[in-house]
């Protein structure tokens, strides 16, 4: 039960970008993590991120990942958040731990998610992509209210 709800814990906080304010412990080990990764681990990360959004019934209808990407992703992202966890960061994964339980654990990896976004956003691709909406906003409706 343990092992399961670390793992929830985990995934949540990757998942979701804004959290509550950490405490000083949760955000030292948000630090650690995220000075411990290396730029290819936070786009494995990303990617983690994003097979688990696509799996949402919404969108995995245009979503080409099979289950031996997710498998073999999952498997990646548990070794590293182990060696995270307890090779990189011990103590202050204790320290965290401590302060607020699994919601200090939360806030670091919240830290550590939107690192990995981060990641992904700074590629002009991704950028342009997001922004395409851009051309299709009415700017006289913006205009009329923002000026």
């Amino acid at each position: 039960m343990k092992r399961y709800v670390l793992a929830m814990t985990l995934a949540t906080a990757l998942l979701i970008p804004f959290a509550a304010q950490a405490g000083p412990h949760a955000q030292q080990l948000g630090v650690c993590l995220t000075d411990s990764l290396s730029g290819k681990e936070r786009k494995s990360l990303a990617k983690w991120i994003y097979f688990g959004m696509s799996a949402h019934s919404t969108i995995e209808q245009y979503s080409k990942i099979t289950a031996d990407d997710i498998d073999n992703s999952n498997r990646y992202v548990g070794s590293l958040l182990t060696r995270l966890l307890t090779e990189d960061c011990p103590e202050q994964a204790k320290m965290a731990f401590e302060e607020g339980g699994t919601s200090g654990i939360e806030s670091a990896f919240r830290i550590v998610g939107r690192v990995a976004m981060q990641e992904i956003m700074a590629e002009p691709k991704v950028s342009q992509s997001l922004g395409a909406f851009e051309k299709y906003l009415d700017q006289d409706k913006f205009d009329r209210v923002f000026n």
